[in-house]
């Protein structure tokens, strides 16, 4: 079975983490906030953002990057960044699989980027623009991982009728 968990480093904009939690609800994929946050958890914003479905989302919350690797050792996590030279689309996801998006001004520090540069991926885009918003970004690559592991657990017809 597919896991995926999807990391936000110190996200700063309380809709986009709501989308995202949302886009999580929907996936079943695990939140992971790395502190610090640019909001608070209770920013109403980032509540309507996700709906009704915060209920139904598995939450993590860390003081800082160097907590969230001792409590995650050993697990296989994709940086998103765009100063990567892969594509995201080039990787073979495993089942359980960390992707982890930065900041919505700055990304992942450049450091981290460098000692993780094999497992640091790109969304291709025009030349000269700085980035996609940070809850599309999540959502192509959250989808990318369940389509190669053929949308496992998820529903795949709708129902015209109702």
């Amino acid at each position: 079975m597919t896991h995926i968990n999807v990391v936000l480093h110190e996200p700063e904009i309380p809709q986009n983490t709501g989308n995202i939690a949302r886009t999580c609800a929907a996936t079943g994929a695990t939140l992971h906030l790395i502190k610090p946050l640019g909001f608070s958890l209770d920013d109403k914003y980032m509540k309507r953002a996700g709906l009704d479905y915060w209920d139904l989302l598995d939450v993590r919350v860390y003081e800082n990057i160097e907590d969230f690797y001792a409590k995650n050792e050993g697990a296989v996590i994709y940086y998103y960044s765009k100063k990567a030279h892969h594509l995201y689309s080039e990787v073979s996801y495993p089942d359980n699989v960390y992707l982890m998006f930065g900041k919505e001004t700055k990304g992942i520090p450049v450091e981290i980027l460098q000692k993780h540069e094999s497992e640091t991926v790109r969304l291709p885009m025009r030349e000269g623009l700085r980035s996609l918003n940070l809850s599309n970004a999540v959502a192509i690559g959250v989808y990318e991982v369940l389509r190669q592991h053929g949308f496992e657990d998820l529903a795949l017809e709708g129902n015209l009728t109702k």
